[in-house]
């Protein structure tokens, strides 16, 4: 029997990621589509394809990315955004938000997305975070007087996290690009590989 049940559970650990993962994007896609014909309704009347939503959608969303580029845009933008920059709570959630997405951004500097290994001189403990500044311009005096980067060290199931201001000499760069660091450090690092079994000891 035991045979069964390990055939059982690895057909199961190997269907569960890919169902669940097809019935999110199903719930995504169903989402995006009402939420984009909801928008562009008006327009185009009672006219409907399949898909039609998201096409446009993402018409429309690549156009304001094309907008925001342009310099005048920009800068009506930042006029937009004083209500969620000056609001007290609203303030706190906008900016967090933006600069979580910004830091993601394909524009932003390489140095700046920056995956390393976090070692304490004697210490052998190694943690792997995310470079989030490399200088401390910027920030209270206290903290700009530092010679120091700004490291986030995720936490398992992104349960939260830790910002840590250290020596630049602390961290070493490693060559992991920062989606794979966040997708590793959301499984706790688990390792699908393993490794040869070992049968059960024999007495002495």
């Amino acid at each position: 029997m035991k045979p069964l049940y390990q055939y059982f559970f690895r057909g199961l650990i190997t269907f569960l990621p890919v169902a669940l993962t097809v019935y999110v994007l199903y719930l995504f896609i169903v989402w995006v589509e009402s939420a984009a014909m909801w928008l562009i309704r008006p327009f185009i009347g009672d006219f409907y394809l399949p898909g039609l939503g998201i096409v446009l959608g993402a018409a429309l969303i690549m156009g304001l990315g094309f907008l925001i580029s342009q310099p005048v845009t920009a800068r009506l933008l930042s006029w937009i955004e004083l209500p969620f920059t000056n609001l007290p709570v609203v303030k706190s959630i906008y900016s967090s938000l933006k600069s979580f997405a910004d830091y993601f951004s394909p524009h932003k500097q390489e140095a700046q997305q920056q995956v390393v290994v976090l070692r304490m001189p004697g210490n052998e403990m190694a943690i792997v975070g995310l470079v989030t500044r490399q200088s401390m311009e910027g920030l209270p005096p206290e903290l700009a007087a530092l010679e120091h980067v700004a490291v986030y060290l995720p936490m398992g199931y992104m349960i939260g996290g830790y910002t840590v201001f250290v020596p630049r000499s602390w961290t070493t760069p490693i060559d992991m690009s920062v989606e794979e660091a966040m997708r590793s450090s959301l499984l706790a690092w688990m390792s699908s590989n393993r490794g040869p079994e070992t049968g059960p000891r024999s007495g002495p």
